[in-house]
């Protein structure tokens, strides 16, 4: 399936289309948003400041925000997931909304969060095949300084705690997904998670946009 990397022209995006592509997509690297929309399914990077990603946003996220309504799957990883809130502290500007709330700065003595750690989570086919016999936990890879509070606590699928603060790692609304950590960072498991999202958009894929947001 044809998968749309958006590219907000900052980082490194190597790494994220070969573990796409490993799980049978067809990668688009692309910073145009008809491009994007036209695609079966998108996927926003965890690359770069919230300002500087929100600057990177269609003027009009009408069509954006009608897209991932209306069943465009999409993916969201870390700064990715955070975009699809409406605010964050790190940064001025509105995110796409999609998911109602807000992200604000992870409060720890430790910030940023670097390294492994346990992701507990929902039943979710994003996270299908992941954890151990009953166990709904596995070990992934984060590099985050702001965490997302959304405001029906029912969009969360997945949480972490870090020092003694539990967070949200993973939001679901609809056909759209967000995770904070990085699963093309996270070895097999992450791999994994990216095959299930592949998987899960392949069933969920609805035909393609033609709207031209600007």
């Amino acid at each position: 399936m044809r998968v749309a990397l958006f590219d907000y022209g900052v980082g490194n995006l190597h790494s994220l289309g070969k573990a796409l592509e490993h799980g049978g997509a067809e990668v688009q690297v692309t910073g145009d948003w008809a491009e994007a929309l036209a695609a079966q399914a998108l996927v926003l990077p965890g690359v770069g400041a919230f300002s500087a990603a929100v600057e990177a946003l269609p003027a009009d996220l009408g069509p954006l925000r009608t897209a991932l309504s209306e069943g465009l799957p999409c993916l969201g990883i870390c700064l990715g997931m955070q975009l699809l809130f409406d605010t964050s502290e790190e940064g001025a500007g509105r995110g796409i909304g999609i998911v109602p709330g807000r992200v604000v700065r992870l409060a720890t003595r430790t910030v940023p969060q670097m390294g492994w750690n346990d992701v507990r989570f929902d039943d979710d086919p994003l996270f299908a095949d992941l954890g151990s016999g009953q166990a709904h936990s596995v070990a992934a890879y984060y590099a985050n300084s702001f965490v997302c509070v959304p405001d029906d606590a029912g969009d969360a699928i997945a949480w972490t705690t870090h020092e003694d603060t539990e967070f949200v790692a993973a939001v679901r609304r609809g056909n759209t997904w967000g995770v904070q950590f990085h699963p093309e960072k996270s070895s097999a498991p992450g791999r994994r998670l990216i095959e299930n999202f592949l998987e899960a958009a392949r069933g969920l894929a609805v035909p393609t946009n033609s709207g031209s947001p600007s």
